[in-house]
């Protein structure tokens, strides 16, 4: 069987190692720009994902480029607790939750992809538009996805909320455990940080967040430069006993600016031949920490149904849970403790309990990880994915 999938990114290259492990030996990736190289910031990686890279066999090599998560922590625009909980092994996994560079794992992929495929595996130049002489595309493309176009012809630029981020890294102290992402705001502004290296220094990934005056420029561009002063003017105030965020922001080389976009859930992947994988196929707002997890997880799924003869499974399998989990976050999934604690208390509060009670925190919680695919029970009791080689045929 010859499969082509269109995009390096974190997806396709997945895609490539799964559909490797699972006995498919005609695999080449095609990815548009000229040369792949460790781009953008910091991003998470969840337990059901780390499983996911774990049975790939990459589990050490995940552990050197990554930071594993202690703990998830939501504040308010005043720098109180709303809400924390343990991540990854300390809240029962048996996988950790990463943080990592983008790029860092990116080029970790590809470097596994050519150990395993073979250096002609990756062709970088290569822009696919549509289907051609292979058995199965793959559009794995990203938010502007030129498989998915040719299969949505006359979609549009993805839709915009009013949101834009503002992405950096910046070299500082450590704060709370050392290993805490943490998140502070009001459900309209927000801001987030995590390390991404620790050691002798620790380098803090963050997120700005605010509602953006005018229009929006390009859409779906992730490597935009922002103005670090205009940013930090935002948050000028935001100074925690805890956390010094406009000196966060001020202490980056550089910010990149993106505005808060997704694309709408579609009513089908797969034609004849084609179908689609991460943000071509479920772009999502990064509500969660849930974009490049999820497209892990399609990567394995689609191997999987493959390796059965059943192409139409993976879909049915992938395609309702993308869906809900866009859905959720419109309506800022776990976030939202954020949003009604603002709503509640807009001058903040001594009690949180008498603002939001724990019950309906762990709540939110808990939905937000059965809708994702992480809950910790559930996640444990699954049959694994991994395909016996004999098994395909």
């Amino acid at each position: 069987m010859h499969i082509v999938i269109a995009g390096a990114g974190i997806g396709g290259l997945t895609a490539a190692l799964s559909l490797h492990a699972a006995g498919f030996e005609d695999v080449t990736v095609h990815e548009a720009a000229p040369e792949i190289r460790p781009l953008g910031v910091g991003i998470n990686l969840l337990p059901h994902a780390v499983r996911e890279l774990t049975e790939l066999g990459l589990a050490d090599r995940l552990a050197e480029i990554g930071v594993a998560t202690a703990e998830l922590a939501y504040f308010n625009r005043y720098g109180t607790p709303i809400w924390s909980e343990p991540r990854g092994l300390a809240a029962g996994y048996a996988w950790p939750q990463y943080s990592v560079h983008r790029g860092t794992l990116q080029m970790l992929l590809l470097e596994a992809v050519v150990e395993r495929l073979g250096p002609d595996a990756v062709r970088t130049g290569s822009r696919i538009t549509g289907p051609g002489d292979e058995d199965l595309l793959i559009g794995a493309d990203g938010i502007h996805s030129a498989v998915r176009a040719h299969l949505y012809p006359g979609e549009g630029p993805p839709p915009w909320n009013g949101l834009v981020l503002w992405r950096g890294v910046t070299y500082g102290e450590p704060f709370l455990t050392g290993r805490s992402m943490i998140m502070a705001g009001d459900g309209t502004q927000k801001f987030v940080a995590y390390p991404i290296e620790t050691g002798e220094r620790t380098l803090i990934n963050w997120i700005a967040e605010r509602p953006l005056d005018g229009e929006a420029p390009d859409r779906g561009n992730w490597n935009r430069p922002a103005d670090l002063a205009e940013i930090g003017r935002h948050f000028a105030d935001w100074r925690f006993d805890w956390l010094d965020v406009p000196g966060i922001i001020a202490g980056a080389e550089n910010a990149y600016e993106y505005p808060m976009v997704d694309r709408d859930p579609l009513p089908r992947w797969t034609f004849d031949g084609v179908t689609l994988l991460g943000d071509a196929a479920h772009a999502m707002y990064p509500i969660g920490s849930n974009g490049a997890s999820q497209a892990i997880i399609d990567a394995r799924v689609l191997a999987y149904a493959l390796a059965r003869g059943d192409l139409a499974a993976y879909e049915e399998m992938r395609r309702p849970a993308t869906t809900a989990l866009q859905l959720s976050n419109r309506e800022m999934g776990p976030e939202v403790v954020m949003k009604l604690a603002h709503e509640r208390a807009p001058g903040g509060f001594d009690d949180i309990e008498q603002v939001i009670p724990l019950a309906e925190r762990a709540e939110i919680a808990a939905s937000y990880k059965r809708t994702a695919g992480f809950d910790p029970a559930s996640l444990s009791e699954r049959s694994s994915w991994s395909v016996d080689r004999s098994a395909v045929s």
